[in-house]
């Protein structure tokens, strides 16, 4: 009895246990704090609420979509009008089971997306310590746990739940388990479109490493959940492609958006969204942004000579970056940072990287380009794992830059928190 107690503390303490679960609740604290402590003693800001103690802080903005879906069913007329048959059913699903336990809706959702992201950084952690090494996983699950877009694996959102399926169906495919890569592969699809890029991804990685034939069935596959959804809409709806129609009320075009990438892009650098004019409103946007951009080049360049005052220099530009800065362009920034910045890892590591890990998440930023329109895609693309991952190796052999990063990370993670919690809009 002494031998299995001691086996169970040795277990239970180890570091590749203990760590992803103090990530996840150190990280977690700073939302709930942020939503359940400040926000409700804030006054309501222009356009947003002062909220209440309560589950209802967490269900807001595309929350009020899976409350129909899982209490009403889905609509959808194809009317290009935004219907919520937009919306993938494993969530909605899930929480409708929830329900029909007993549990209100705020509850079954928040459980839902919170416990199956605290899994996930596990799952990320152990994948990526199997192929790149104990540091490399640290890095990757401090990334995942502190990117400010990791609040929506908090709300009553998808991301903590696709996470842990597309993270799943990505390292059973890595370890040849190609059973289970279909269970969880099919699981990610029939949770969000981006789950699509999991198909080419495996097609491609697969041919790459010379795999046998099962490996490009399982990639197949992978697409029994979307067919499925396809099944249920030709026959609730008569069009089989009906979740791809309903896209059009959600998006302005198909296709890449070029117009809105440069209205973000001058949003960031200028301060202006006026793409046609150029006109400059307020001359100290870019001024100021020019200086914190310059500013963080020369800490990076520091490197192993950062100084204290240095670095509390730096953080004091952020803060008035953020006081100054609207939401706009800190929501602008972000999907920017995410996707440009996560693509160029991802390039730029592309021969250290497994072909999985490559191929997914080149797929998945293609298919975010190509889906028409900016708005959310830098939270989609922070469900795409294979970009965290791209990001935590790289971190890993810059600990220091590492640590002033996440130090940011952890001042926007607080900002985005609070501004979900008074209903305002961050992605």
């Amino acid at each position: 009895m002494a031998e299995i107690q001691i086996f169970i503390k040795k277990v239970l303490w180890k570091n590749d246990f203990v760590f992803p679960a103090a990530i996840w609740l150190v990280s977690r604290l700073l939302i709930w704090a942020a939503m359940l402590v400040i926000a409700p003693h804030l006054g309501a800001p222009s356009k947003g609420i002062t909220p209440e103690f309560g589950w209802g802080v967490f269900d807001a903005w595309d929350s009020v979509h899976y409350r129909a879906i899982a209490t009403s069913g889905y609509e959808f007329a194809n009317d290009g009008k935004q219907h919520n048959l937009a919306f993938f059913p494993l969530f909605p699903l899930l929480i409708w089971v929830f329900i029909k336990l007993g549990l209100p809706f705020e509850i079954a959702g928040t459980l839902i997306n919170n416990l199956a992201f605290f899994a996930a950084l596990y799952y990320i952690y152990f994948w990526v310590d199997e192929n790149y090494g104990t540091k490399e996983a640290r890095w990757t699950t401090a990334v995942v746990a502190w990117c400010p877009l990791s609040m929506f694996g908090t709300v009553i959102y998808t991301e903590g739940l696709y996470l842990l399926l597309s993270t799943a169906a990505l390292r059973a495919f890595e370890q040849k388990r190609y059973q289970w890569t279909i269970v969880w592969g099919a699981m990610a699809t029939a949770t969000r479109p981006t789950g699509l890029a999991l198909i080419p991804g495996f097609l491609l990685a697969a041919y790459r490493q010379r795999r046998p034939f099962i490996a490009y069935v399982a990639g197949f596959a992978t697409a029994i959940g979307v067919l499925l959804f396809s099944l249920y809409c030709a026959i609730q709806f008569g069009d089989a492609l009906g979740f791809l129609h309903a896209q059009r009320g959600w998006r302005p075009t198909l296709g890449f958006y070029w117009q809105g990438w440069l209205e973000m892009l001058l949003q960031i650098t200028l301060g202006t969204s006026d793409w046609e004019s150029l006109g400059i409103k307020d001359y100290l946007h870019p001024l100021f942004f020019g200086i914190v951009v310059g500013y963080g080049y020369y800490l990076w360049r520091l490197g192993k000579h950062l100084s204290f005052p240095v670095v509390c220099g730096f953080y004091t530009l952020i803060s008035f970056l953020l006081i100054l800065a609207d939401d706009w362009f800190i929501y602008n920034l972000l999907n920017a940072a995410v996707i440009l910045g996560g693509g160029y890892m991802l390039w730029h590591l592309r021969t250290q990287l497994t072909p999985v890990t490559v191929m997914y998440g080149l797929c998945g930023i293609s298919l975010l380009l190509a889906s028409g329109g900016t708005i959310s895609l830098g939270r989609l693309a922070y469900g795409i794992v294979s970009l965290s991952i791209a990001f935590g190796v790289f971190l890993s052999r810059h600990p220091r830059q590492g640590y002033l990063s996440l130090g940011v990370c952890a001042i926007l993670l607080g900002r985005l928190a609070l501004k979900f919690a008074q209903e305002l809009w961050v992605g």
